[in-house]
């Protein structure tokens, strides 16, 4: 992982160095929407056609039995039971306190307008199962669905053989989750997205993937046959801003936690301090030998960097133009510091917080926006899962009070048939 001092760098280097790689790929688009195209035609058959082709799935139904759920809990060992009720209910408890509250106000004598939320019926969520197997993401997706009233909640997770992960079905079950299928890839977002004989279609999408999940979900979300999507999607990533007092072991395991992610993932430590950054440097390697993931965290860290600024003022200036998926503040009087955080998907605040508790157990959401959407998008909630409807009442009384704003506004609209709809009524 290089080191860069910024005063040796020009700003036209600086802003590659910050400059994410592109993430439209037209062989792959092409790919999946030809995907796309054959699940819309052929449905089941071009979905289990699509899963033995890509996932080496065995099988010939899609959807998970009753008996393979129930049968789960026996192939899961009681600690990891313990881990991951522990998680449910840490997630569960932050996301209760997140539950949308309506409103109603009477804006004019006679005119009462309100807002209330109402759930999404049938959500889609896709849990990724190549070079590892996210269980703690259906943690992430499935209890604010519960939480939010969902009618249906469907997931989809890729399966080589025949059979999923006991742990999935485990956690599938802890939440709730009755309709689980085998089936992974752009052809189980275009089964979520245009329903087939197995499975009614969905209304909006969630969860992470690969390239190819990522454009199929884009894909689908301009699609009218298609549905919403969470939000868009890249590589994982995580920026430390780090200081002279922060422990260099510390900082190197954030980053490397970070990289083993994908090849794709990007990791960058900003810090203040030449030494820390030294320091810091030599303690990935001594860790990363110790991976077993050692290769794919190797080729993230080839496009990672650390980089010394003159102050912090500046590492949070660079950080919020960045606007990273995950940001650790591994700086002295931290909780001083947050304020200065404009963008960002979800923030670690001293060095007890890592990345990986947020990850897993402390209760936040670990799906969060990437690839700088954090500018514009916040993390998966409650809300995500809800709709708002706004509604308004007006008496005889308050239609006359508003009934001139009303018509001169219509009227200069040239929409006299707007005008007309308040004139009868008085």
């Amino acid at each position: 992982m290089r080191i860069i001092d910024l005063n040796k760098i020009s700003e036209r280097k600086l802003n590659l160095l910050f400059t994410r790689p592109a993430q439209h790929n037209n062989k792959i688009y092409t790919q999946v929407k030809s995907i796309l195209e054959d699940v819309k035609k052929y449905g089941d058959k071009s979905v289990i056609n699509y899963a033995k082709k890509f996932d080496n799935y065995s099988g010939n139904k899609l959807k998970v039995s009753k008996t393979e759920i129930e049968a789960a809990a026996k192939n899961v060992t009681p600690q990891l039971k313990r881990a991951i009720k522990t998680a449910y209910g840490n997630i569960k408890k932050f996301h209760e306190y997140q539950f949308p509250t309506g409103c109603a106000v009477e804006t004019q004598k006679g005119v009462l307008c309100g807002r209330k939320f109402v759930p999404i019926e049938n959500v889609g969520i896709y849990i990724p199962g190549g070079s590892a197997v996210l269980i703690s993401t259906i943690l992430m997706l499935a209890i604010p669905a519960k939480l939010a009233g969902c009618k249906r909640i469907i997931l989809c997770s890729p399966c080589g053989g025949d059979k999923l992960n006991p742990a999935v079905l485990y956690t599938a079950k802890l939440c709730g989750i009755s309709e689980i299928f085998k089936v992974g890839g752009a052809q189980a977002i275009g089964m979520l997205a245009y329903g087939t004989k197995t499975i009614d279609k969905v209304d909006k999408i969630f969860g992470p993937g690969n390239q190819y999940v990522t454009s199929a979900k884009t894909q689908v979300s301009i699609d009218p046959l298609g549905c919403a999507i969470d939000m868009p999607a890249g590589p994982s990533e995580v920026l430390v801003i780090a200081d002279k007092f922060a422990n260099p072991i510390f900082v190197a395991s954030d980053l490397l936690s970070q990289a083993e992610h994908g090849a794709d993932s990007q990791v960058i430590l900003i810090t203040d301090n030449e030494g820390t950054a030294r320091k810091v440097k030599v303690e990935i390697e001594v860790q990363l030998k110790k991976l077993p993931r050692r290769k794919i965290a190797e080729a993230a860290l080839k496009e990672s960097f650390i980089l010394v600024v003159p102050n912090l003022d500046l590492a949070f200036k660079l950080s919020n133009e960045y606007a990273p998926e995950h940001l650790i503040l591994n700086i002295k009087n931290a909780e001083k510091l947050f304020s200065k955080i404009k963008n960002a998907g979800s923030v670690f605040i001293g060095q007890y917080s890592p990345e990986s508790a947020g990850d897993y157990s402390s209760g936040t959401n670990h799906s969060l926006p990437t690839y700088g959407y954090a500018k514009s998008y916040g993390g998966v909630s409650v809300e995500m899962f809800m709709k708002s409807i706004t509604f308004q009442k007006l008496t005889k009384e308050g239609l006359q009070n508003i009934s001139d704003s009303v018509i001169t506004l219509a009227e200069t609209e040239k929409l006299e048939a707007h005008a007309n709809a308040v004139k009868v009524r008085l």
